[in-house]
């Protein structure tokens, strides 16, 4: 190498070395030894209100104490505990559920997990029982004023039973009246299940096809068929109907065919504004199960480090502790659904963030580490702190959400769950170049990550929130090996019990993506700036309205 060359390289790197001096660095094998711990058969999938909720309270809780953090949850007699309790309707079929198909002169008994996947009631239900509830296929489920979009068309469906497709209408053409590829609201189930529910139907099944869903049918039957939560709502039965479901696409296939319909013809006519609900002749579906509904209460875990001259300003660092429990075996007859991945790696990066601010000087703003519950049934945890928040939202800076990172190595650059536009996101960017990370925006925006992750329930109250995700254009491989590892994690261990630690590759990936979050939350600790989102954002309006609050 030559003399020139050499200058330059150093002067190219300087940057990088700047930016890598004012991080810690994160410990590749403590983060490996706390993800095998939290994944590990003793705690049982870490499924709430389970003695693997115990476990996993616990050992955050005794992990945190020892990185340095202060307890930052519930005020009791003036001084704050470890957890935030959160009250949880939980809800678990009673028994084998019972369903059947009449169509074209014949009953079909259907098996829960097989061909249909129905969830607990969530409406208050302790009980379901349908009979010969008529099927009408509804498209999308979608109610959309402000696009002109109406799949319903002032059809009734006060005992009838829903059948529609998963996602926006865009999605198969990739443009039209819900902006394209990108999933919006209207493309996720929550949506569907919602809007059935306002509409006063007995039941919504959802046709799964795996590429709009994101996921295949053994996440879909795994998610649905154990126990649900919810938030403890005062009139469930407004955003829930009785039966809430899904089928498989093979068995809609052949469902629309007994009533002498063609189902990729009918898709497309749903993929237009002039689409009208279609009845499918002759079928009916009937459905007898109990339900075990209880209020349950679950925790939240908090800790803090508190600022030295505005601590009543917070940044948030979060994370979700919970996975799927024990469940259905897979074919190994293994029932511990373990969450290596999803997510004890964002719980134990949400512990080392910890411990990197407890061991370096106070922050002026307090920092928050925000390990939730609940996220797998539906970002309750979430959802219940951002409705009841321990430290005011108006006077929160942002929220910096980790959830299932990098098990496959370093890569070159980073994404986002969603790419919502946002001061928050501009400064994580401007940070990743400075560490020689690129931005990749969401490379799967039709899957609706956005509203899949725990920063959601933040930012549709307007605090500026970000889900962080590690890159797929890993320095072994380059992208092609980043997206098959991605596709592969998807197809074989997501919410299934092969999500192992010993499934993990290495941590180095995980480790060297720390430092840029740490750098992101520790700005803003140690600043005077309130990140907002866009202009346009839709929920800019919403942050502006609180701005009295941070003068």
């Amino acid at each position: 190498m030559s003399k020139h060359t050499l200058v330059c390289a150093i002067a190219l790197a300087l940057p990088l070395l700047a930016s890598a001096a004012d991080a810690p660095t994160f410990d590749a094998k403590r983060l490996s030894d706390e993800v095998k711990t939290l994944s590990s058969d003793a705690f049982e999938g870490r499924g709430p209100a389970t003695p693997g909720e115990v476990k996993t309270i616990a050992y955050v809780i005794e992990q945190m104490k020892a990185a340095g953090l202060k307890p930052g949850g519930d005020l009791k007699d003036g001084q704050r505990g470890w957890t935030q309790a959160v009250p949880l309707l939980r809800a678990e079929i009673v028994g084998t559920p019972k369903f059947a198909l009449a169509s074209a002169g014949r009953t079909q008994a259907l098996t829960q997990g097989t061909e249909i996947a129905v969830r607990a009631a969530l409406d208050g239900s302790k009980a379901v029982s349908i009979k010969d509830a008529p099927l009408v296929f509804a498209g999308y489920g979608v109610s959309a004023p402000e696009r002109k979009w109406d799949d319903f068309k002032g059809v009734d469906l006060h005992g009838k039973i829903a059948v529609v497709l998963i996602n926006d209408p865009d999605f198969e053409t990739g443009k039209g009246d819900f902006g394209g590829k990108a999933m919006t609201y209207y493309g996720r189930w929550t949506y569907k299940y919602e809007e059935a529910a306002r509409r006063g139907a007995a039941g919504l099944l959802i046709v799964h096809e795996t590429a709009p869903a994101s996921y295949g049918w053994a996440t879909v039957k795994n998610s649905n068929t154990n126990t649900m939560f919810d938030i403890v709502r005062d009139h469930p039965q407004t955003e829930h109907v009785p039966l809430e479901g899904w089928i498989t696409h093979e068995f809609a296939l052949d469902l629309f065919k007994r009533s002498g319909l063609d189902f990729a013809a009918l898709k497309k006519q749903a993929q237009t504004r002039g689409f009208k609900p279609v009845a499918l002749k002759g079928a009916t579906l009937s459905a007898e199960y109990a339900v075990d509904s209880q209020v349950i209460t679950s925790q939240n875990i908090a800790g803090l480090v508190e600022g030295s001259e505005r601590p009543d300003e917070t940044v948030i660092y979060s994370a979700h502790w919970d996975h799927l429990g024990i469940g259905a075996p897979d074919a190994k007859g293994d029932r511990i659904y373990n969450g290596a991945v999803d997510n004890a790696t964002g719980t134990a990066a949400l512990i080392e963030l910890g411990r990197a601010f407890a061991q370096a000087p106070r922050p002026q703003r307090s920092v928050v580490f925000l390990n939730v519950t609940a996220e797998e049934k539906g970002l309750l945890g979430s959802e219940y702190y951002a409705s009841k928040p321990l430290y005011p939202l108006a006077k929160t800076v942002a929220v910096i959400n980790s959830d299932a990172l990098g098990s496959e190595g370093i890569a070159r650059n980073f994404t986002t769950s969603g790419s919502a536009e946002s001061e928050l996101l501009d400064a994580l960017i401007a940070d990743g170049k400075a560490f020689g990370l690129a931005y990749a925006p969401d490379p799967h925006p039709e899957a609706g990550h956005f509203f899949r992750s725990d920063h959601f329930p933040f930012a549709k109250r307007g605090v500026p929130a970000l889900s962080y995700g590690s890159g797929n254009d890993l320095v072994v491989g380059g992208v092609a090996a980043g997206e098959a590892a991605g596709k592969d994690y998807t197809k074989n261990r997501y919410h299934q019990p092969a999500d192992e630690w010993a499934a993990i590759k290495d941590f180095d990936g995980l480790a060297h993506d720390l430092p840029l979050l740490y750098k992101l939350g520790n700005d803003l600790a140690n600043s005077t700036r309130w990140p907002n989102w866009a202009k346009g954002s839709e929920f800019r309006s919403t942050r502006d309205a609180s701005a009295g609050e941070r003068k």
